[in-house]
């Protein structure tokens, strides 16, 4: 049996991890299977923690320019500007860096990061 040196150690780590991320790419994550696609969100309409959150599809235009993949919410009749990210997850104006798997769940976290702060319209570039 060969003796085991650090560049057969490295190698072998190197094949494993390529063959490890070659399978997560093909194989879909478990997390993942709880996203929508963008052609099956569902609209919603609630009130959260005091506050009326709705979200429902919408058309392509306007000043989003696909970002929000069709899709509008609202806190209290304000518009929240959402974004989709490439792996399917959302992330909102308020909330940027904490992304979650549904719009729904956007307009949640925005109410909560507000903590009874008004939402003030997102200007128009």
């Amino acid at each position: 049996m060969p003796e085991l040196t650090r560049r057969r150690a490295l190698t072998g780590a190197a094949v494993l991890a390529t063959a490890v991320g070659a399978q997560t790419l093909v194989a879909p994550d478990a997390s993942a299977a709880g996203h929508s696609h963008e052609g099956s969100l569902e609209p919603f309409d609630e009130v959260y923690r005091g506050r009326r959150i709705q979200g429902r599809p919408a058309g392509m235009g306007g000043h989003h320019h696909g970002h929000g993949a069709g899709y509008a919410v609202f806190v209290d009749g304000v518009e929240l500007h959402v974004m989709r990210n490439a792996d399917g997850s959302w992330i909102s104006v308020v909330s940027h860096y904490d992304p979650v798997a549904t719009p729904r769940a956007a307009a949640r976290a925005a109410v909560d990061e507000l903590q009874g702060a008004a939402l003030l319209p997102f200007p128009a570039n």
